[in-house]
């Protein structure tokens, strides 16, 4: 059933008053505690695939005593809670299960404080990633990690899901520029983990907690690490004409000793849709092209360029081009930062993996990719992190189709097993939530999944917060909460 016809049949049922809801609503305000069909239901969902959810009461608190009152009364009542920044995930972190209180934080968006000297800000989670750069920018400076989502995603789901973007391959993911966290743990108790000292003392709960996609608790403020913006700028668009070709070439940069800020790969069928789309000047020829970005001192930049067109033409290289302008290079930028927009033209869905490859696999892995989406009748598209091995291969499809998401879901596993197989990991930066679980123990043993699990119970002894995520089945304290049933009538 489309998307369309389920927010109708959710509008056409009444709740029925709950204590849980009455007792937020005291808490926060009738305005900011929604219960009722259609906040339910648009809360139910993120950005991925996956229909799985089922959202209780969508609270919007403004405060971290907000959040303390929530997660307060959530233990009062045994209920499950989820957080929720802007919904952009695709790996369906943020899809609710079993009816919890959704803690949306999108009204938690303010930057709090900018530390020039330091090179430091505290944010609250809410924040989007692009507009705490254009803030920094007056003062030039920016925020390092910029998925390709940054126009809409929040600083508190980067947090949640260690997230990358084309630049990290130089600069890190977000835990690299995370300093320190101010969290509500899942009994209302406030924390703060990380510190502002070069080497805080203590066990590292900062790097624990990032990226465990809210089953420890709620980031409330986040210490960010600002990154003055580079003296000069090289960026080089290499075509080719077959994707091995590229591939060689990002593993020949990287053995010359020469790392970039970013080395972006995207094969003829998105370049088309993106050039389509955008009209950056992409060549549509080419089976293959690498984008290249270098950064540091004017003369620095010049030497690596000159570097790397002479590598790229050494592997093959059919064309390359040099950004001669910011506003040429904005536009390159603009085309492979909407390349997953710009499919639209061609399909209405999409299903957008995550695994990592090591360099040396890429070329191999991609034609397996290929090989799989041939055998299941599906259209696949490529735009990828070249740099650190992160695949985002595109499968394309129409939900409409009868048994098409069930072919997705199928050619979605054998990418999995294939991308183990050459040695990667299940995800570079979207993470492991509901898509990725059933596959965690083909990446970790039995001990690993316990001692995962172990350090999630000591955050959230009762298991209640965003249950039924990340550790598969069998090893996660969460099970039970994740499966528990709505009291009868609440939710109609």
């Amino acid at each position: 059933m489309s998307f369309i016809n389920n927010l109708k049949n959710a509008i056409g049922r009444k709740a029925t008053p709950d204590p849980f809801v009455s007792d937020l609503t005291s808490a926060l305000s009738k305005d900011r505690v929604r219960f009722d069909a259609t906040q339910r239901f648009l809360h139910s969902h993120d950005a991925s695939v996956f229909d799985e959810g089922n959202a209780g009461p969508v609270c919007f608190p403004t405060s971290t005593q907000e959040v303390q009152e929530i997660m307060k009364i959530a233990k009062t009542h045994g209920r499950s809670i989820v957080a929720r920044g802007a919904g952009t995930g695709l790996a369906g972190g943020a899809i609710p299960l079993g009816a919890p209180a959704v803690i949306a934080m999108t009204k938690m968006n303010k930057i709090l404080e900018v530390d020039i000297d330091n090179r430091i800000a505290w944010v609250e989670p809410g924040v989007i990633n692009l507009d705490l750069s254009s803030h920094l920018g007056v003062d030039g400076y920016h925020f390092a990690p910029d998925p390709s989502s940054q126009q809409v995603c929040t600083i508190g789901g980067n947090v949640a899901n260690n997230s990358g973007g084309p630049h990290c391959l130089a600069y890190g993911v977000t835990d690299a520029h995370v300093l320190a966290l101010e969290v509500v743990l899942p009994d209302g108790e406030v924390a703060v983990i990380g510190g502002l000292d070069p080497e805080p003392l203590g066990l590292d709960l900062r790097g624990a907690f990032i990226g465990s996609e809210g089953t420890m608790g709620i980031t409330t403020k986040i210490a960010v690490r600002i990154t003055k913006n580079p003296p000069a700028v090289g960026t080089l668009l290499l075509s080719f004409s077959s994707m091995r070709a590229a591939a060689q070439t990002v593993s020949a940069v990287i053995a010359a000793g020469i790392v970039p800020a970013a080395m972006e790969v995207m094969d003829q069928r998105i370049t088309k849709a993106v050039e389509s789309f955008v009209g950056a000047g992409y060549p549509t020829d080419a089976a293959a092209v690498l984008l290249v970005e270098v950064e540091g001192l004017t003369d620095g930049v010049a030497i690596e360029a000159s570097r790397i067109r002479d590598i790229g033409f050494e592997q093959g290289a059919t064309g390359i081009r040099v950004a001669e302008s910011d506003h040429e290079r904005e536009l390159l930028w603009k085309g492979r930062k909407t390349a997953f927009g710009a499919i639209a033209q061609i399909a209405p869905d999409y299903y957008l993996h995550d695994t990592v490859v090591p360099r040396s696999s890429l070329a191999d892995v991609l034609e397996k990719v290929d090989e799989v989406a041939e055998k299941y009748g599906l259209i696949v598209m490529n735009v990828f992190h070249a740099g650190d091995g992160n695949l985002h291969p595109l499968l394309l499809f129409d939900v409409r189709e009868e048994g098409m998401l069930e072919k997705v879901h199928a050619a979605g596993a054998e990418i999995m097993k294939i991308s183990l197989e050459a040695g990667g990991v299940l995800s570079g930066e979207h993470g492991i939530g509901i898509e990725k679980q059933a596959y965690m123990n083909q990446l970790f043993s039995d001990d690993d999944l316990d001692h995962q699990n172990r350090l999630r119970y000591a955050f959230d002894p009762d298991c209640r917060s965003n249950p039924g995520k990340v550790l598969p089945s069998g090893h996660s304290c969460a099970d039970i909460q994740a499966l528990k049933k709505v009291p009868e009538g609440i939710w109609g």
